[in-house]
Formats: C-alpha cells, sequence, structure tokens
C-alpha cells in the first residue's frame, strides 16, 4: 500500500491524472471514502488523464456516465445502490473484461463485487479540512509505478 497527501482539490486532481498514465485497460479503480473527500474531483483528474473528451463529473442521479478518450472512462457512483440486484441493474457487470477503465466512487457499497485486482484507493481526512490523505492498493504487477506517481 501506498499513501499519498493532497493538500487541495488541484492536487487531488493530479493526482488522478497522474495514476491515468500507469493504468492499462481493462482496470476497475475502486475509490472509498465519505462526502466531500474528493472522489470526483480524483475522478475529473483521472478522465483528464486518460485524454477524454468531456470532463468529468458526478453521475450521482445517472448511476454511470461514460468518456471517451485513449481509453473508455466508464465512472459509476455506487452512492444509492445496494445488493447484487441493484449493482446487476447499472450494468455494472457488462463493464468488467472490457477495454476500459472502470471508476468506480461509493465501492464500500459494492465491495463484495469488486474484482481480486481492482485498484482500492481510501480516502480519509488530513490534518485540515483541504488536506486529504489517500491509501492505495494496487496489484503487485502496478504498484512500483503507483509509487513513483505518487512520490514525485
Amino acid at each position: 500500500m501506498i499513501k499519498r497527501i493532497t493538500r487541495s482539490e488541484k492536487e487531488t486532481e493530479q493526482l488522478g491524472e497522474g495514476l491515468a498514465g500507469v493504468v492499462e485497460a481493462p482496470a476497475v479503480i475502486a475509490l472509498f471514502g465519505g462526502l466531500g473527500m474528493g472522489k470526483t474531483a480524483f475522478c475529473r483528474g483521472f478522465a483528464r488523464g486518460m485524454n477524454t473528451e468531456e470532463q468529468a463529473h458526478s453521475p450521482t442521479f445517472a448511476i454511470v456516465n461514460e468518456y471517451h478518450g485513449r481509453v473508455p472512462v466508464i465512472h459509476f457512483d455506487m452512492y444509492r445502490i445496494d445488493g447484487w440486484d441493484g449493482l446487476y441493474s447499472t450494468g455494472f457487470f457488462d463493464y468488467l473484461g472490457q477495454s476500459a477503465v472502470i471508476l468506480i466512487e461509493w465501492s464500500e457499497n459494492i465491495v463484495e463485487f469488486l474484482p481480486d485486482d481492482a485498484v482500492k484507493i481510501h480516502i480519509e481526512y488530513g490534518d485540515n479540512e483541504c488536506e486529504r490523505i489517500f491509501t492505495i492498493d494496487a496489484p503487485d504487477k502496478m504498484l512500483c509505478e503507483v509509487k513513483d506517481i505518487c512520490e514525485s
């Protein structure tokens, strides 16, 4: 696991953008953290790092947004999803294995359905209101690259 502290929304976006440079499709990026933790800011930066045409925004009401860039980015918000039936109705399982990167906000609601090789990112408050602590658990094959991004 790797820890990285961001001190602003801009730094959180930069972290997402940097991680986009080391993630290869197919991949699942699972974000964990409460309201206001910076999940959407991270996703916005990640999508920009994947050269998407659209700016990422929270799919709270749509549940899923698709962005087209270097590879498709599928952005889920699982805030209102609980259980297999709810998850199935989102189309989540149809996206798994496709040549795309799946970003998931509110992954704590579907943790038992995440693939074993999902990148898990836990976000919590730091020492002040703007600071966030990112704990990143990535598969061994990309851990060194993620560490390089987090230390730069």
